[in-house]
């Protein structure tokens, strides 16, 4: 599973990027669980607020494969979602 975020919004503006191909992940269980999680309606409208990030979600079964696209806005995140976009993020 590869997942694909971009983050912006905030404060500053800044944007970030990151992508993750869950395959080659030690916890490649935990973060292919935390994507089977991620409902669009269960996170909100995806509409930003000031100063708040928003974050565009890619999630592809394999490259090449069609894409679901999310967006979630920062004051919508639950912990799971969180915890999944940050390590999406990481450096």
């Amino acid at each position: 599973m590869i997942v694909t975020v971009t983050r912006s919004g905030g404060f500053a503006g800044l944007m970030a990027h990151g992508e993750l191909d869950t395959t080659f992940q030690p916890d490649a269980a935990r973060l292919e669980a935390a994507v089977r999680a991620l409902d669009q309606a269960r996170l909100g409208s995806g509409m930003p607020q000031p100063d708040r990030f928003v974050y565009r979600v890619e999630v592809r079964d394999a490259p090449g494969s069609p894409a679901t696209h999310l967006t979630v806005a920062e004051q919508d995140l639950d912990q799971t979602t969180a915890w999944l976009l940050d390590r999406v993020l990481e450096p």
